[in-house]
């Protein structure tokens, strides 16, 4: 029992210890965008760089873990978009919206993730970020593609047809946030409702799924 305790002592002490990492990791993030590097992040922890490594092997496995901590997040405030007491077009703009109030919030974090930085140090070189955030995305498509098929239906092949939506919705919302988040051409008051008209039409037309949540 008490070697039992101890083990569970350690792995709570492992995990706050993690936890700690991230928060300085994300400090870095926030600061330094795609250029944070090991060497600032271990700095900002007060630890040296195979500490970090200790922890996380490598870049790509801080970014795994920073990935899935906003991804997380993230998905968390989708689904209450989702769930939220509105008509189906209310929830639709919302969700589009929460999105775009996410990347537009911490805009750092997500060059972090999406985008490589063009003066890596030497040692970070070779870190491909677009390998790293692909399944970052698909991710987020199979979530909202179980959301649509959960909730809409639509017809013969839902399944199949959710999964093309969910992948084909996060698919645009990504492209056209990235461009937004750079050129600010309009208000993401305006592009959320240029992006739920492009939606609106075969979504107004489906019904909701027998026995299944409202969306």
């Amino acid at each position: 029992m008490e070697t039992t305790q101890h083990a569970a002592g350690q792995q709570r002490s492992a995990d706050q210890r993690r936890r700690e990492l991230l928060e300085a990791a994300d400090r870095v993030v926030l600061r330094d965008g795609p250029q944070a590097s090991m060497n600032a992040i271990a700095a900002e922890a007060g630890i040296t760089k195979p500490i970090l490594y200790r922890h996380f092997g490598d870049k790509g496995g801080l970014y795994r873990a920073l990935a899935k901590r906003h991804t997380d997040a993230l998905l968390d405030a989708l689904r209450a978009a989702v769930d939220a007491p509105a008509d189906r077009r209310e929830r639709v703009e919302a969700t589009l919206d929460t999105y775009l109030a996410a990347i537009e919030a911490r805009p750092q974090v997500y060059r972090f993730l999406m985008h490589p930085a063009e003066d890596a140090q030497p040692s970070e070189a070779g870190f491909d970020v677009g390998r790293h955030s692909a399944p970052l995305l698909r991710r987020l498509g199979e979530e909202l593609a179980k959301v649509i098929y959960d909730r809409v239906d639509l017809g013969p092949d839902s399944e199949q047809l959710a999964r093309v939506w969910g992948h084909g919705i996060v698919g645009m919302m990504h492209a056209a946030g990235d461009w937004w988040l750079g050129e600010r051409p309009c208000s993401r008051a305006e592009l959320v409702r240029s992006l739920a008209d492009l939606l609106w039409g075969r979504l107004a037309a489906a019904g909701d799924r027998a026995g299944g949540p409202v969306f």
